[in-house]
């Protein structure tokens, strides 16, 4: 067998081994063009939720926020997923009313910056001497409380 025939079938068999690897996912629930067209400002949740559905996702801070979302993934064998297709569909409302509409696709989401801001907690946080000095006192070996019992 030459060289030039056994890569043919090198070849030929890689391909036909992967070909039938391919699979193309779709997640969400994003509607069609035509129903997001019915949705206008200062419409209701409830008008909105009848024309478009529940939503994807609802923010956490508050149901003012709704997402809608899909996305499709394609996968070749062992090689890495790549995003082909992404729409995306943020309604937000205010007093019950919808106030802004966002579509935004798969090439809008390079524009996205992270925000490195730090939100802070409802925690306190102790000062030196009461994180090393604030227990002195409080340690009963023996059980009991604080109070001087029996004395």
């Amino acid at each position: 067998m030459s060289i030039r025939n056994f890569l043919f079938v090198a070849f030929w068999v890689l391909n036909t081994g992967c070909a039938s690897d391919l699979f193309l996912d779709s997640n969400g629930n994003i509607p069609d063009n035509e129903k997001i067209s019915q949705i206008k400002l200062g419409q209701d949740k409830a008008e909105v939720r009848d024309i478009l559905g529940s939503p994807s996702a609802v923010t956490a801070l508050s149901d003012d926020h709704w997402i809608y979302m899909s996305s499709t993934i394609k996968r070749v064998a062992f090689m890495k997923p790549n995003e082909v297709n992404r729409k995306l569909l943020a309604l937000t409302f205010e007093n019950g009313k919808l106030v802004k509409i966002d579509e935004r696709s798969l090439e809008d989401g390079n524009k996205i910056t992270i925000d490195t801001d730090t939100t802070p907690t409802a925690s306190h946080e102790q000062g030196f001497f009461r994180k090393y000095f604030g227990g002195v006192g409080s340690y009963m070996p023996f059980g009991g409380n604080s109070k001087n019992e029996g004395l």
